[in-house]
């Protein structure tokens, strides 16, 4: 059997990541999501199978996120039909603070399969790749939580956790835990992201109401809301406030500051703003 690794979420911002990383290492991959051939469907297990078929290891990152009912069923039976598809080894991505989070991690840990379980933070990444890029962009960053100190993980640190338990032995049978050297507000995230990019922006501190109706109106699902809601009025709230070494274990580094994400995603034009238009007269 070739020894090929499968990730789950192959437009994800963590499983474009590991797949780049494992490609660029010589490693043999199979990227799937709704949209390839084969498909995967976290809502469709009997897609799953024929995804998981000449694969050895995978990469699994569960959509919308494992704190949602029915996650613990879907990750039972992702493990029962990988050991059925020859695959000894998952790397599965968990929050923290989640509870079903934790029960899906103990899932896999007594699957009898190897494994490693990456708990990520908050990813940096939300500010210029998810939902908050519009609020950069606008300069004006609405949320609620604004004073709950959080150590932000920058995505490329995960995807460095992440391929470096897929390759190498020493790292299986062990939870990562990682986020990145401090704890900071969404308050101070707004202020350093004004600072890397020399513009205006403000953090404005609104109820968990107001964003949950704000996210219903842009027609979000009723499952990212319920996360939406479950993350800003249950796990936010000062739990995952200090900060762990898990890219310093995995990787013998220290992990990304927030200053230092977002410098690298000022830099890549992610937040540049169109140049408006000049009439000729």
């Amino acid at each position: 059997m070739t020894n090929r690794t499968l990730i789950i979420g192959k437009q994800g911002k963590t499983g474009r990541r590991v797949e780049e990383r494992l490609i660029a290492a010589g490693h043999e991959t199979r990227a799937v999501s709704r949209s390839t051939n084969p498909s995967f469907d976290w809502l469709k297990p009997e897609t799953w199978l024929d995804a998981m078929q000449g694969c050895t290891r995978a990469y699994v990152c569960f959509q919308p996120d494992l704190a949602v009912p029915g996650a613990q069923e879907a990750i039972t039976e992702f493990v029962r039909q990988a050991k059925i598809a020859g695959i000894h080894h998952i790397v599965l991505l968990s929050g923290r603070g989640e509870d079903g989070a934790q029960k899906a991690e103990k899932i896999l840990i007594d699957s009898g399969l190897y494994w490693n379980v990456v708990r990520a933070s908050w990813f940096s990444q939300n500010f210029s790749e998810g939902f908050l890029i519009d609020g950069v962009l606008s300069g004006k960053i609405a949320l609620p939580s604004g004073d709950i100190p959080e150590p932000f993980i920058d995505v490329d640190d995960i995807a460095d956790v992440a391929f470096a338990c897929l390759t190498e032995k020493r790292l299986i049978n062990q939870v990562f835990e990682v986020t990145g050297p401090e704890a900071i507000t969404l308050n101070d995230c707004a202020r350093i992201i004004a600072k890397v990019t020399q513009r205006d922006i403000q953090f404005v501190s609104i109820t968990a109401e107001q964003f949950l109706s704000a996210l219903g109106e842009q027609g979000l699902p009723g499952d990212v809301l319920w996360l939406m809601n479950e993350l800003f009025t249950v796990v936010m709230d000062g739990r995952n406030s200090v900060p762990q070494d898990g890219v310093q274990k995995a990787l013998g580094r220290p992990a990304t500051s927030f200053y230092d994400y977002a410098t690298k995603a000022f830099e890549s034009g992610v937040w540049s703003l169109p140049t408006p238009e000049v009439e000729n007269g």
